[in-house]
């Protein structure tokens, strides 16, 4: 398959078209606008400092049922323990940084870029790039950001710098997301991480073909919070 060149022009070559390895297309930017248009297609960028913009849009699509999120017994015990504070959007820049910075085991670098950074944080003034927060006193201990469409959220990056921080803020998340009705959670490629919380393959035919279906239904952007009757624990029978 061949890897497209993107034109000044907002378009991007069928998410079908792309290499075994989920590459679809090279160049073009990361103004809000193509950001969005990407998501609503299948595509997110990842690439690194020394490369230019890579788009990819994989087969198998790995991806959240908010309703099938699995707890262990462990993290259920610190939930019902509340020992983190949590929030939603309420330290975007801080969270995405975080994540830019924290040391991944067997990873050089980063994708999270200077220029990511700036689009994110354009998209998240837009109302579009939504971050978790994990709290321990008034200290920032972990958190995730993504890019909620539709009813459609894809996760970009977590970091944790105290036991299970990252884990809390998802569960949070993924618990609220299940009261306003989403969908699904893009979680984008493999991680056993994610597998342990329910994650599983989506063949991408299935996954665009029920993108098309979630994002019919428009969610107004803005700044999300959790619900004030909201626990993370609401529906899961823990």
């Amino acid at each position: 398959m061949p890897v497209y060149a993107l034109p000044d022009s907002l378009l991007f070559p069928h998410p079908t078209l792309a290499e075994p390895s989920g590459l679809l297309a090279v160049g073009g930017d990361l103004s809000a606008d193509r950001l969005l248009l990407a998501y609503a297609n299948g595509i997110f960028p990842w690439y690194s400092e020394d490369q230019p913009i890579l788009w990819f849009s994989p087969d198998p699509r790995f991806v959240l049922r908010p309703d099938g999120l699995q707890l262990s017994r462990s993290l259920r015990k610190r939930l019902r323990r509340g020992d983190y504070r949590v929030t939603l959007d309420q330290a975007f820049g801080q969270v995405i940084r975080r994540c830019r910075d924290v040391n991944r085991p067997g990873q050089d670098g980063t994708w999270i870029t200077p220029d990511m950074v700036d689009a994110y944080e354009a998209l998240h003034r837009q109302g579009f790039a939504h971050s978790v927060e994990a709290w321990s006193g008034d200290r920032l201990v972990g958190g995730l950001y993504g890019v909620g469409l539709g009813r459609l959220f894809s996760g970009e990056s977590m970091f944790a710098e105290a036991p299970d921080a990252s884990k809390v803020a998802f569960v949070w998340l993924v618990g609220q997301l299940r009261r306003w009705g989403f969908a699904m959670v893009d979680c984008q490629v493999h991680t056993r991480h994610l597998e342990r919380f329910g994650a599983a393959h989506l063949p991408r035919d299935a996954f665009l073909a029920e993108l098309q279906a979630i994002l019919a239904e428009p969610v107004s952007a803005g700044s999300w919070s959790f619900d004030e009757d909201y626990a993370p624990l609401d529906g899961d029978g823990g």
